[in-house]
């Protein structure tokens, strides 16, 4: 219900009705704008678009306090999602009053941010762009909360992310080997599943002995271990797809064999692989203490343990796997992360050809060779 009246000083006064029965009114000069405004609150209802002109003038971070109390997270999705929303340089702005310019100004800030002595300023591309969706979910609730009408977000130039093959570090075969001589014996093992199973860090700290299948040499990814409040251990389910059953080769399932005749003492099947005696895995922090002495050991200062897992997968790209099959060793939880990650080692349409072109070759050549040899042995 939408109605204009004139007012005894002249003024123009058009109100309506929200489907809440909630009565708002302004007051114009003329008429045509009184009628405009109608206009376009009409047009915002019939499409869905409408806001209530009171809700936008909650802040940010009021809204973002209110909101992320209704959101389902894992714990560490809620630390980084409040990390991000906690470093914005809007959080006392109305959302009603947030314009692009305000995000814009926020990823400068992280850009030009101060590191640690040594280091560049500002914070990596990939960080940046990670905060940014975060803070995109909150303005895009808002959205659908019917708070503001759009996400002043939308479109914003963020910093450019290195192509995967240029930020992706493989070790050689040779620093693997290294690395394996280099760790200390009771975490031998631990580098020999990253490195030739492809396991995540917390997958293989996470691991018991009943995880192990050593009869049909299959490893079971059930469970990982992330970092809690106040740096505790903490044990959870897997990443969404990354649930899975790992195929291990002899030499691994070898390695694993003697792994828990040294270091697992106790019987059953609910010792942790890494636990060492205790009731609990390794922390984050106690893996990577021992990886940075093995790896300058090793002369691999440059080599991250992840690397290990990209390893891993490229030694199953070169030996002809294809995406799907790489996909589910990896315990990634689509194909597309799998492209996006490593379409690079895959051979390209030129490589092929080459190769097929070489065996032709190769065919014609020989053929050629062995039709001269019988045609000289005929003279």
């Amino acid at each position: 219900m939408a109605s204009i009246k004139r007012r005894p000083d002249g003024q123009w006064r058009a109100r309506y009705r929200d489907d809440a029965a909630k009565e708002h009114a302004r007051h114009f000069g003329r008429k045509v704008d009184a009628q405009r405004w109608l206009d376009e609150v009409t047009a915002s209802m019939v499409t869905g678009a409408y806001v209530d002109p009171a809700a936008g003038r909650v802040t940010f971070a009021s809204y973002f306090a209110e909101w992320a109390t209704r959101q389902v997270w894992e714990s560490g999705t809620d630390r980084a999602v409040r990390l991000a929303a906690g470093s914005v340089t809007f959080g006392d702005v109305p959302l009603a009053a947030l314009r692009r310019s305000h995000v814009e100004r926020w990823v400068k800030a992280m850009q030009a941010a101060p590191r640690g002595e040594g280091r560049p300023p500002g914070l990596a591309p990939g960080t940046i762009r990670t905060r940014v969706n975060s803070v995109r979910g909150v303005l895009r609730g808002a959205v659908r909360d019917r708070v503001i009408p759009s996400d002043p977000s939308d479109g914003i130039t963020l910093p450019r992310v290195r192509r995967p093959e240029a930020a992706m570090t493989l070790p050689a075969t040779a620093q693997v080997r290294a690395l394996l001589d280099a760790a200390p014996g009771e975490w031998r093992a631990f580098v020999a599943l990253c490195a030739f199973a492809g396991l995540r860090l917390g997958e293989a700290a996470a691991l018991q002995v009943g995880d192990i299948d050593f009869l049909r040499r299959t490893l079971t990814v059930a469970r990982q271990v992330q970092r809690g409040t106040g740096g505790h251990v903490e044990i959870r389910a897997p990443k969404y797809g990354s649930e899975r059953a790992v195929y291990l080769a002899d030499g691994l399932v070898e390695i694993l064999a003697a792994h828990v005749a040294a270091h697992c003492p106790g019987f059953g099947s609910g010792r942790w692989l890494f636990g060492f005696g205790k009731d609990l895995p390794p922390h984050q922090n106690t893996v990577g203490f021992w990886w940075r002495k093995a790896r300058t050991a090793a002369g691999c200062g440059a080599v991250k343990l992840h690397d290990l897992r990209h390893f891993f997968a490229s030694g199953l790209i070169a030996a002809g796997w294809d995406v799907v099959t790489v996909q589910r060793a990896l315990g990634h939880g689509n194909a597309t992360v799998t492209l996006n990650t490593y379409a690079h080692l895959w051979p390209t349409a030129e490589d092929r050809t080459r190769t097929a072109a070489a065996a032709m070759l190769a065919d014609t050549l020989s053929a050629s060779a062995a039709d001269s040899a019988r045609t000289a042995g005929q003279a």
